[in-house]
């Protein structure tokens, strides 16, 4: 838990949602109690500078050209949120191939993941 974490020494991190809705009150709480604030995936690689440069070996940056595999699933996904499995079945590819793209464009701010858990562009 964030609690468990925080006691621990870890980093807590937390997303802010709308002040409206009774569905954020949790994340509102954790950034009131001392979680770091995120607003996107570059947010959480500054916290982590000490291994940032071995991180940006791995995780291309939001300017670098996508790979073809990347572009062919962000053009399989098209701009409405899509689920996973119809990516990878419009797409063709293995589901381990899959997650990686997804992981790889949603932290180079490619793509968002909803709460349901479907993917969109940003």
């Amino acid at each position: 838990t964030a609690r468990f974490a925080a006691d621990i020494g870890r980093e807590v991190f937390a997303i802010p949602g709308s002040i409206h809705s009774p569905l954020h009150k949790g994340c509102h709480q954790l950034i009131r109690s001392g979680a770091k604030l995120v607003e996107s995936a570059e947010h959480i690689l500054e916290e982590l500078q000490p291994t940032q440069p071995l991180l940006q070996n791995i995780i291309p940056a939001a300017t670098a050209p996508l790979s073809n595999a990347q572009q062919q699933l962000l053009d399989c996904m098209g701009y409405d949120p899509i689920s996973a499995d119809h990516i990878q079945l419009r797409s063709g590819l293995s589901t381990a191939q899959v997650g990686s793209l997804l992981v790889q464009l949603e932290l180079s701010d490619h793509i968002i993941q909803h709460k349901d858990g479907k993917y969109q562009r940003r």
